[in-house]
């Protein structure tokens, strides 16, 4: 029987990770993983599949948490969905293959690269780099090419690719608030075929604990899934009313949080 101290802190996450998803266009694994993986060490799950299970079930979350923010940002028409239809092809092809390889890697090497993945997306983000526009008379076999590359290390670090599709679109000198609107339609696809791998490649594990299918921990799932829900259309709303530069410096200083925190986990 889950206690209730679990529940409401699964409740509280979803709550918190719906309104950054919202608000910077991400999909929430850069809190969900670190938080996750010291719940379940508390709950006793081995050291060995403790990283599995938590990027299999923050990916699975992300799924409702796109969903909401996605169509909140569809109703502000800040989402550009052709480059999300060309970036979807690569997405789904890396991200699910990425979950094969994952399976495969000891917990202590993918807490490593989560963070080292955080620490080099916050210090992207502080610098300001001009690029050519992104236009859909680009070459779409080169951004194919790299949302494939996004979908690959999203689904390493269990990520809706705002830490590396934001980032790449505003270097494209598309606006901030559409770079996340089209960031969050993307997470879609990434977490769709993120769980989809992480369930296939958990599905032949004796079960991790209790309430589990694949590396999905069902319990979290369902709870982070159903407040996060609720949450995300707040950040939505709050993403249309703060200036740029505080929106560059609130998601890189996440990323910097995030990356200590699983650092810490590690030692």
């Amino acid at each position: 029987m889950l206690g209730l101290e679990w529940i409401l802190l699964f409740l509280l996450l979803g709550a918190i990770v719906g309104f950054i998803a919202g608000l910077l266009g991400v999909g929430g694994g850069g809190i969900i993983v670190p938080i996750l993986t010291s719940i379940f060490l508390l709950q006793g799950v081995p050291v060995y599949k403790v990283m599995h299970l938590a990027l299999g079930t923050s990916m699975a979350c992300i799924i409702i948490t796109s969903i909401s923010s996605l169509r909140a940002h569809h109703k502000k028409k800040a989402i550009i969905w052709n480059i999300v239809k060309t970036m979807s092809y690569g997405i789904i092809i890396g991200t699910f293959l990425s979950t094969f390889v994952a399976s495969y890697l000891n917990s202590l090497y993918l807490a490593i690269f989560f963070t080292a993945f955080m620490a080099l997306m916050a210090m992207k983000m502080l610098k300001s780099q001009k690029k050519k526009q992104l236009k859909s008379s680009d070459n779409k076999k080169n951004v194919i090419v790299f949302s494939t590359g996004i979908g690959a290390i999203s689904a390493l670090v269990s990520i809706g690719g705002g830490s590396l599709t934001v980032p790449y679109l505003v270097s494209r000198n598309l606006d901030i608030k559409k770079a996340i609107g089209t960031s969050a339609a993307i997470g879609l696809p990434i977490s769709l075929a993120g769980t989809l791998g992480y369930l296939i490649n958990g599905w032949s594990e004796v079960a991790i604990t209790n309430y589990t299918i694949g590396f999905i921990y069902l319990p979290a799932f369902f709870l982070i899934s159903l407040s996060s829900f609720f949450t995300a259309p707040y950040g939505v709303k709050a993403s249309h009313y703060l200036p740029v530069s505080v929106l560059k410096k609130l998601f890189a200083v996440l990323l910097i949080i995030m990356s200590l925190k699983m650092l810490l986990s590690i030692m």
